[in-house]
């Protein structure tokens, strides 16, 4: 990268007075150059910051000692290299071993011009207004699905229960061909009557009844529902930060949460997969703040918990409108299972996201941590009376 540098800026150039190296060095985004055999030759300053590691130390690795084993990023490196062409990859979950946690990335890669097999690239994190944008979002639809519920509350169940009746006294008066019918009356009726119950949950607007919950003790609850019934042929991992504060909430409502992202975790890796694994963690993430709705105030949002499964991943065509309620991928599914999620999520004052590839995916919430009077005191979390 030397040759990229202080001299051929001049050179290319000409008058003026920055040098390549410092306008890179500028610019916010993380810049790597690799060679032969992936070799590191230059970071910027970003890229420093970014792998937590000094261009002295990357320049003595090899792109694949940096980032994880198969990362998307070797292989555009490779492709570029290959065929001399620029290349973007969009939404990619990037691990290192020197960061907390994997980072979603749009990814750059291109040939560096009069450096053959030097390839350029470019990482652009994705930021948390995106996240919360997608948030606003999901909100909206829930309050879409909150006036729906109020509308067949009146106007479907009352008329279903009036049909059912009707259906149950021309059963006592009709021989046993026709009752066949008039049971299927009954039955569907029932059927759509559950339907609306379900969708009736996301009319509740009365604010929740906060305690502080202690999170380990709802996903052990719901792992051992879990590998109890549904989830008995995949392996559940547990990766906990144990000095995690309580979330204000509601038990049973987390609960409901995260036993509906395990059902979904399970069901996405299938009878078929022998190695089907879900992996729970959870992790103290400061500095993720968020505006609240109407108000100038912003909210931390430190406490990150997350289910993964290495299942075959969402379409990436749902993927933008998949907290939408009756967005499905199931055959038998009412679409509802994520909107109430992502509703309750909400109403604990968090966010959810999810990022997913084949073999890849990630539910990640974000919430609050119990402030003040919802901090049970030293004694009582330390397990002493």
């Amino acid at each position: 990268m030397q040759a990229l540098s202080k001299q051929s800026a001049s050179e290319t150039a000409g008058t003026s007075s920055y040098s390549l190296e410092a306008l890179l060095g500028a610019l916010p985004h993380p810049l790597l150059v690799v060679g032969d055999n992936l070799q590191v030759e230059y970071a910027n300053s970003a890229a420093e910051d970014f792998f937590q590691m000094s261009i002295a130390v990357l320049s003595r690795h090899t792109l694949e000692d940096v980032v994880a084993f198969g990362s998307p990023v070797i292989s555009l490196a490779e492709q570029v290299q290959r065929t001399g062409s620029t290349v973007n990859e969009y939404g990619v979950e990037l691990s290192s071993f020197r960061l907390d946690a994997p980072k979603l990335v749009d990814l750059y890669a291109g040939p560096v011009p009069d450096a053959p097999g030097k390839v350029l690239i470019m990482l652009q994190q994705r930021s948390i207004a995106q996240m919360i944008e997608r948030q606003l979002n999901h909100r909206g639809a829930a309050r879409s699905v909150s006036a729906l519920a109020a509308i067949l509350a009146h106007e479907i169940k009352n008329p279903l229960s009036g049909i059912r009746g009707a259906a149950q006294l021309l059963e006592t008066n009709t021989d046993e061909a026709d009752r066949a019918l008039t049971q299927l009356i009954c039955n569907e009726s029932d059927r759509i009557l559950k339907l609306v119950d379900r969708v009736e949950i996301f009319g509740d607007e009365r604010p929740l009844e906060r305690e502080p919950v202690n999170i380990h003790d709802v996903l052990d609850h719901v792992k051992q529902i879990a590998v109890n019934g549904f989830a008995r042929r995949v392996k559940i991992v547990e990766n906990y930060d144990p000095s995690l504060p309580p979330v204000p909430g509601n038990r049973d409502k987390l609960v409901q949460v995260y036993l509906n992202l395990i059902k979904n975790a399970v069901e996405a890796i299938g009878d078929d997969q022998a190695d089907g694994q879900i992996t729970l963690s959870t992790a103290f993430r400061p500095g993720v703040r968020l505006s609240l709705q109407g108000g100038r105030s912003r909210v931390s949002l430190p406490l990150e918990i997350s289910v993964e499964d290495n299942g075959s991943g969402i379409p990436p065509d749902l993927m933008p409108n998949l907290f939408d309620p009756f967005v499905t991928t199931k055959q038998t599914g009412s679409g509802l299972g994520l909107a109430l999620v992502a509703k309750i999520v909400n109403d604990h004052g968090g966010i959810i996201e999810c990022d997913s590839r084949p073999k890849m995916t990630v539910f990640r919430t974000l919430m609050p941590a119990a402030e003040g009077d919802l901090v049970p005191n030293q004694n009582k979390e330390n397990g002493q009376d």
